[in-house]
């Protein structure tokens, strides 16, 4: 299962059934876990972690050292993936910049072509990540969020669960769970279908639109919004809403309004 041509460390612990393709270098203390395939030319530096049935698509680079100025390449550092996550041609993960810390995914995940997790970035799981998406240092992601190609995220940024964005945007700010984003720093509305596929009925879902009305649309500013989403009772998906919210009040504070009209 492993090609002639691989070029793989003697720490490296690899299950009995991982394949391994032509011209793949391990280099380091991995661990690759049963039914995983490396595609041809993949690169795994230092401590990499991978779960069960990973698939790692030709020219992938796992675990290179942080594009930070200060970092100290003698830092025991990592990545580590869980389980049956797809990562495509070309994407490139890079290992956290603090000793015993490693830039983390969960599972079920699918990075696309050129899709690259800077340092210290932690995803969840169920997330879709379109070509050529770049998420900077320390980045947190939710669960269950679409991102569409080319786009890109700040250092520190948090996505929340069951986000969409529009391709080719960015942001600096944090995207509150549910909402679309586009353009630049702006969400547009609701991910209707992304709350439906999370299990979301109909009134948690009216719940949500009233949750994003009064925090968008009802001529409030956010700590206003807060204050008056406080005096009401929420359900468990529109309390973690407001709890996004209030968390990203102490950071870089929320993407902004975009659109016109009602919600």
């Amino acid at each position: 299962m492993i090609h002639p041509s691989a070029v793989i460390f003697p720490e490296a612990r690899l299950a009995p059934d991982v394949r391994v393709g032509p011209h793949v270098v391990i280099e380091g203390p991995a661990e690759i876990g049963p039914e995983c395939v490396l595609g041809p030319g993949a690169v795994l530096l230092g401590r990499v972690v991978l779960g069960a049935r990973c698939r790692v698509g030709s020219g992938a680079v796992l675990g290179g050292d942080p594009q930070d100025l200060g970092f100290d390449p003698a830092t025991d550092s990592g990545v580590r993936l869980g389980e049956d996550n797809v990562l495509r041609e070309h994407v490139t993960i890079h290992r956290a910049t603090r000793a015993g810390q490693d830039t983390a995914v969960g599972d079920h995940n699918y990075l696309m072509a050129g899709a690259h997790l800077a340092h210290d970035v932690v995803m969840g799981s169920h997330n879709i990540v379109a070509n050529n998406t770049l998420f900077g240092g320390h980045v947190r992601v939710g669960d269950r969020a679409v991102f569409g190609g080319g786009c890109v995220f700040h250092q520190h940024v948090r996505v929340g669960d069951g986000v969409m964005t529009q391709g080719i945007s960015g942001y600096g700010k944090d995207i509150p769970p549910f909402c679309i984003g586009a353009k630049v720093n702006e969400v547009f509305g609701l991910n209707a279908v992304g709350l439906r596929r999370a299990g979301a009925g109909p009134e948690e879902r009216r719940e949500l639109q009233r949750a994003f009305h009064l925090l968008y649309r009802a001529g409030k500013n956010t700590r206003d919004a807060l204050a008056a989403a406080g005096e009401e009772p929420w359900g468990p998906r529109a309390q973690a809403f407001w709890d996004f919210v209030r968390a990203a009040m102490e950071g870089r504070g929320i993407c902004a309004w975009g659109g016109s009209g009602d919600a």
